[in-house]
């Protein structure tokens, strides 16, 4: 993610190495109370409070935040113990000419006072000016993919386009880089492939964390907050989770939280909101999902505030092995008959298809009060994936997009794994921007195209290797990648009967990730069990495979390799599967090579990016 110079030094941001300039140690006064129990008084003028992390713990300090006696807030940060891994900072700025007392309780596991008091986070808080926030993870960190400035980021949310700029809210720790202190973080940008970082928009409050939600642009003032007003909705996850509103003024910079929150509340566990404006029934209509009942729930509304339950689909039907969650609504067009057909987006958590979180999906119809999934002619409904990858999940569509355009972005990690990748600094990236398509099979069937958004073109630098008409059985073709491993590759091959074609990746390590073709079972699959660093969890070697959806043998591929990241995109997005990797070099060449069959390499282009 590309930063301008002026948004990190507004923003602050703490690196891995504590920050100079600091002012001297009496502006942080320790005032240690017990085992677990400790006052911090901040009496310093800087811009920042340094707050040390150390990650091995998992017991969270929670710090109430007290300005003048009463508490603002609560944040949980993962306090050093023995060792600083890396330090994220507290903006005091809003309180200054205030008393400002963090009331800090640790976790148990000292036996005296004098023990809480070696911690090493007490004598590493120190309050300063201003940060370096110089990438210190440039070898996995994505050059040309989302990423957080530092900590922890999981589901986008919240997204809409307005005036030539993408805006991307997305849930984000500010305080570490583990799950926790659940906020709106925001980024923006005005070709969705370089992305500025912008102050947090929405933080959690008396009703709890923010969770995943959607924002609309208002064009007709229903809610009476302002023609053009920007209004989210999301979940508020205290003891229970409810649904909570607020809107925005300039454009998605800052939200006022309304005053008459949760304006959704229910007997059971129900979260991330996503609302859209329905032109047939003049209302606003919501998708909501039940989460533990496996199901979604829809509702309308006049006005963005008043919602009436309207009907209920999904219980029993596709997985149902995890939780629902983030779901999305959106009308397609057929290409091959030019009819119109409803797209439900239900991401799910545990249940994917080769483990952890997946992005399943329905086909049907929505009449602005409840959907209908289409069936196959034994009337069942197939269970259909939007993703064979494993590292795709959260997936939702930004609102109000141009040109009719429906254009999405998911999470690039899954929850088997995401806090325990080998990065520290941040952790997760979004996928790259991608067009929701229809298309139908040779069967019959209606699915889900994944394209990659045509931003992405702007990228390509320079062809570094190219190739056209080669014959691949018999042959071990190669070719190279740009030193930095960072590529778009294009192709496009046929291959019958028992070929089987594979694609490798490799490093100078013989670290490799094999792409093969079956020709005999409409096959693609992705082996990452030699990438690289593959030990940090043992969910995290594996072999995924998707079905191809064509009777041909012709076969086009795109390829996006990023420091951690290859995203397969095959047929124009027909089958697609997002893939982490951790090699200890970039990858430098592509070895291709077939088995059992006359398979040919019609075109090859390698392209280095400019990133």
């Amino acid at each position: 993610m590309i930063l301008s110079k002026t948004v990190k030094t507004m923003l602050g941001i703490g690196t891995i190495l504590l920050p100079a300039m600091a002012f001297a140690a009496d502006d942080v006064e320790i005032n240690h109370l017990g085992t677990n129990n400790t006052l911090v008084r901040v009496h310093g003028d800087g811009n920042y409070l340094i707050l040390p992390v150390q990650e091995a713990y998992e017991d969270d300090a929670r710090i109430n935040v007290l300005v003048d006696g009463k508490i603002e807030e609560t944040i949980y940060v993962r306090l050093a113990r023995t060792k600083t891994d890396y330090t994220v900072p507290f903006d005091i700025t809003p309180y200054k000419g205030k008393n400002l007392v963090l009331d800090i309780v640790t976790g148990q596991g000292r036996n005296s006072v004098r023990d809480a008091k070696d911690d090493v986070c007490w004598d590493e808080m120190v309050i300063v000016d201003e940060f370096d926030t110089t990438n210190t993870e440039t070898k996995y960190r994505p050059a040309y993919h989302h990423t957080p400035l530092y900590g922890w980021m999981n589901d986008p949310n919240g997204m809409f386009y307005k005036d030539g700029v993408w805006h991307l809210y997305y849930q984000k720790n500010p305080y570490g880089s583990k799950w926790q202190n659940m906020t709106w973080g925001h980024s923006t940008s005005t070709d969705l492939i370089t992305w500025e970082q912008q102050p947090d928009a929405i933080k959690p409050d008396g009703l709890g964390a923010i969770f995943s939600g959607s924002s609309v642009i208002d064009h007709n003032n229903t809610a009476g907050f302002g023609e053009d007003a920007i209004v989210a909705l999301f979940t508020s996850a205290g003891t229970s989770q409810m649904q909570s509103l607020a809107h925005s003024n300039d454009n998605g910079q800052t939200f006022e939280v309304y005053p008459g929150n949760p304006i959704i509340t229910l007997d059971t566990e129900a979260r991330d909101p996503n609302m859209f404006w329905n032109e047939k029934t003049g209302e606003w209509n919501l998708v909501l999902a039940h989460a533990l009942e496996k199901e979604n729930l829809f509702f309308t509304s006049p006005d963005l505030i008043h919602w009436t339950l309207s009907g209920t689909f999904g219980k029993g039907l596709g997985a149902q092995e995890g939780v629902w969650e983030c779901p999305d609504l959106f009308e397609l067009v057929v290409p091959e008959t030019g009819e119109k057909k409803w797209v439900l987006i239900c991401n799910i958590n545990p249940g994917g298809p080769f483990g952890g979180s997946a992005i399943q999906y329905f086909i049907g119809d929505f009449d602005g009060k409840t959907f209908t999934s289409d069936t196959k002619p034994d009337g069942t409904v197939p269970t259909k994936w939007l993703d064979y990858g494993k590292d795709n999940y959260a997936l939702v569509s930004w609102s109000d997009a141009p040109d009719n355009r429906r254009t999405t972005v998911g999470w690039m990690s899954n929850w088997q794994y995401a806090a325990d990748v080998p990065t520290m600094q941040f952790r997760s990236a979004n996928t790259l921007p991608r067009e929701m398509e229809l298309f139908t099979s040779p069967d019959g069937e209606i699915y889900v195209a994944s394209v990659p958004s045509p931003e992405l073109l702007k990228l390509r630098d320079k062809v570094v290797d190219k190739a056209s008409n080669k014959t691949i059985s018999g042959n071990s073709l190669n070719y190279k990648l740009p030193a930095d491993g960072i590529a778009e590759i294009e192709l496009s091959f046929e291959a019958t009967g028992n070929d089987v074609v594979s694609f490798t990746l490799a490093n100078a390590q013989d670290e490799k990730v094999v792409m093969k073709y079956d020709a005999k079972n409409r096959t693609m699959s992705f082996d990452r069990r030699q990438s690289g660093i593959v030990d940090f969890s043992q969910k995290f070697p594996a072999v995924t495979v998707a079905p191809t959806f064509e009777d041909s043998g012709k076969i086009t591929l795109r390829l996006f390799l990023d420091r951690s990241s290859i995203e397969l995109f095959g047929n124009n997005g027909e089958f697609v599967m997002t893939n982490l990797v951790f090699p200890h070099e970039p990858y430098s060449k592509l070895s291709i090579e077939s088995k059992n069959g006359d398979a040919k390499l019609s075109d090859l282009k390698v392209y280095s990016l400019s990133v």
